[in-house]
């Protein structure tokens, strides 16, 4: 079987090693990928978003299957490219992966479906935001309807912040059409975690749960990224809550969606505010999230081309997944500066030492080869991974392992799981 997968992070990077793990691989290639995935698959250089060239490069080169790692291509079409031209692909299609490119479309949706989720209201016109805000009191957020590279969500500490926020999103558009619309929500407070499921748009296999740690340092401080770090699984997340989530959140969703007429195939990735009333959910994602999977995929027993052509062929009730008991922990380190302006271009060492260590995995985000050494190439550069007996071992042998890492400039945070750690302690 021969598999394309698209993109070029630590999501791709494991998405490669765990499907190159499937007996029924002979062959994977990756467009662009990076210097990681160049160990596992062929790179081919095709930007991502570029949707003609790698339907082209599928037809071509005759691949079984192609996996579709992050938003911006789902959102763009893929899926429904690809069917039309008969090739199989795994993922959502256009209409469906509205649930993540629209804010607005599933902040309505979930309105519709009775899914808890934060008050919100919804604008197209600047100066009604602004009065809108005007009338608030509080911590609130304002979303941008469209992609926005992650940095769509603003949290407002005061109406002073909300007003100069409308004012960049609505009028200066520095997210682009992105920020034609707003949604302005009341701001859920609580302790944040990852769900991702796989649906066939009938029946759902979830995944175990996961924690991200979005802030850039230590103690959920300074200005967000795509994600510092995650652990596997979330104590947050308890059997009982996990089973009111997918009770309450995912399930009306994916039924409603194809009540709707629009068949959900593919990941949805949850991410939900655990509030003093329950569960919240907070966004949906049409991928697997990043650096969710990293933490995941590790623990993951189950063959994952089976799982994926049983969601494509609505087998998904013939799939039960087997999962490591362990926890796993991911550390990102990125480069200094992120996720502000930062120097790309700088080699890496150390990267030689940690293929001997065990249950040890190094996924690559933002690296590049050059002759026989890896550069950075991104503000995220790489993802530290590891299997513990518990999550202080996971953590503790992370780090020992990101030690051994060394470039210039790079940066981590020191306390990824410290949630985890805190609750294990109570």
């Amino acid at each position: 079987m021969k598999i394309l997968v698209v993109g070029s992070g630590g999501r791709e990077h494991a998405l490669v090693w765990k499907l190159a793990r499937s007996r029924s691989v002979r062959k994977i290639y990756c467009a662009p990928g990076n210097g990681g995935i160049a160990k596992v698959a062929e790179c081919v250089e095709i930007k991502a978003d570029n949707i003609d060239k790698i339907t082209e490069f599928a037809k071509q080169n005759a691949v079984d299957l192609t996996v579709i790692g992050p938003e911006v291509p789902l959102a763009a079409g893929i899926v429904d490219k690809f069917n039309s031209r008969g090739l199989r692909i795994f993922g959502p299609t256009k209409e469906a992966a509205r649930i993540e490119s629209s804010k607005v479309f599933m902040k309505m949706l979930m309105k519709k479906l009775g899914v808890p989720t934060a008050e919100f209201e919804i604008f197209d016109d600047s100066a009604k935001a602004k009065e809108y805000i005007d009338n608030l009191k509080g911590k609130f957020v304002i979303k941008a309807d469209g992609l926005a590279g992650g940095k769509g969500a603003i949290i407002c500490q005061t109406k002073e912040e909300g007003l100069k926020d409308i004012n960049a999103i609505m009028e200066d558009k520095i997210f682009g059409n992105a920020g034609k619309r707003v949604v302005i929500e009341e701001c859920l407070e609580g302790e944040e975690a990852s769900i991702i499921v796989v649906t066939d748009g009938n029946d759902i296999v979830p995944f175990v749960s996961s924690q991200d740690h979005k802030r850039i340092y230590d103690g959920d401080k300074g200005p967000n990224t795509g994600g510092m770090g995650a652990y596997s699984p979330a104590p947050v997340i308890t059997d009982k809550i996990f089973g009111e989530i997918m009770k309450d959140i995912i399930t009306p969703t994916i039924d409603g969606l194809r009540a709707e007429e629009i068949p959900y195939r593919g990941v949805l990735y949850a991410g939900i505010m655990m509030t003093h009333s329950g569960p919240r959910i907070l966004e949906f994602n049409c991928r697997f999230g990043d650096p969710e999977t990293q933490a995941i995929f590790p623990r993951l027993k189950s063959d994952l081309v089976e799982l994926i052509e049983a969601s494509i062929d609505e087998e998904i009730d013939k799939i039960s997944l087997q999962w490591d008991e362990r926890p796993c922990v991911s550390v990102v380190i990125a480069s200094g500066g992120y996720p502000g302006n930062y120097k790309t271009g700088v080699e890496i060492d150390g990267l030689d030492a940690l293929e001997k260590l065990k249950d040890i995995f190094v996924f690559h985000a933002g690296t590049k080869k050059v002759d026989d050494k890896i550069m950075t190439s991104g503000g995220r550069v790489l993802n530290v991974t590891a299997l513990g007996r518990d999550i202080k071992e996971a953590i503790d042998k992370c780090y020992e392992a990101v030690n051994l890492i060394h470039f210039e400039g790079m940066h981590f945070r020191r306390d990824i799981g410290y949630r985890a750690l805190e609750k294990i302690k109570a």
